[in-house]
C-alpha cells in the first residue's frame, strides 16, 4: 500500500468573507470562474463532476463540461439515453461541484435538474462541429459495444449519409438546467481552517448565508 501521508499542501492564496460576498450566489460563481478563467486555474475551467443517483441506488460521478449559466442554473448537454441521463431522470437531485487548484478554490452545487427546452437543445447542437453532432448519434452512450471498430466504422458510415445534409439534433440527445438550491463555496485557508461559506435557498426564495467549520 502506497503512504499519501505525506502529501500536503499550504493553502494561502485569498480568503472569503462575509463582508466581501453578494447576496445571490450566481453572482459570486460569476466572480469566481471568470477569476478563475483569468488566472488559468484549470485547463478548461467549465469542467464540472456531476454527480447522481443511478438506477442501482449507488451515487456516481464523472466529468462533464458547463456549457451555459445564469440566474435560473446551470446548463451541461448529455445523452437521455445514458447511465447519467436516466438516473437523472428517475431522480432529478444532483450535485455539481468544481475545483480550480491554482486559485485554491472550490464550489459545491446541490440542485434540481431538468430538460432545457427542445430550442434551447436545437440551437446549442448546431452550434457543435459536425464532427460532435455525429459522434453525438453514433454513440449508444453506457451500453457495452464490440469494440473501438464499432465506433469507427458507424461514424464512416454516417459521414457519407449526411455528406451535403444537414446535421439534427436525435430526440435522444440535449440539455438539463440544474437549478440551485444550495451552494457552498470553498476557499482554502492556512492550517486547514478553510473557509467555507453556504448559500441555502429558503421557502421565499431567498438566500441564507451560512459559516461552516472546516
Amino acid at each position: 500500500m502506497k503512504d499519501l501521508s505525506n502529501y500536503r499542501k499550504s493553502y494561502e492564496k485569498s480568503e472569503l468573507l462575509e463582508n466581501s460576498i453578494p447576496e445571490d450566489p450566481i453572482n459570486l460563481f460569476h466572480r469566481w470562474f471568470y477569476e478563475a478563467e483569468e488566472l488559468n486555474a484549470a485547463e478548461e475551467v467549465n469542467a464540472m463532476t456531476v454527480n447522481t443517483i443511478g438506477l442501482d441506488g449507488f451515487p456516481k460521478a464523472r466529468v462533464v463540461l458547463l456549457k451555459k449559466f445564469n440566474e435560473d442554473g446551470f446548463v451541461f448537454y448529455t445523452n437521455y439515453n445514458s447511465e447519467k441521463g436516466k438516473a437523472i431522470l428517475n431522480n432529478p437531485k444532483v450535485c455539481l461541484s468544481f475545483f480550480w487548484p491554482t486559485v485554491e478554490r472550490q464550489i459545491i452545487i446541490k440542485g434540481i435538474a431538468e430538460k432545457t427546452t427542445d430550442i434551447i437543445s436545437d440551437n446549442y447542437f448546431a452550434s457543435r462541429p459536425d464532427g460532435s453532432k455525429l459522434g453525438a448519434i453514433v454513440s449508444p452512450q453506457s451500453e457495452i459495444i464490440p469494440d473501438r471498430t464499432f465506433l469507427e466504422n458507424n461514424l464512416k458510415q454516417l459521414k457519407t449519409d449526411f455528406e451535403g445534409k444537414e446535421i439534427l439534433r436525435p430526440a435522444h440527445w440535449g440539455g438539463f438546467l440544474v437549478r440551485p438550491v444550495e451552494v457552498e463555496f470553498w476557499q482554502g485557508r492556512p492550517n486547514r481552517l478553510h473557509d467555507r461559506i453556504r448559500y441555502k435557498l429558503q421557502e421565499n426564495y431567498e438566500w441564507k448565508i451560512d459559516r461552516l467549520s472546516p
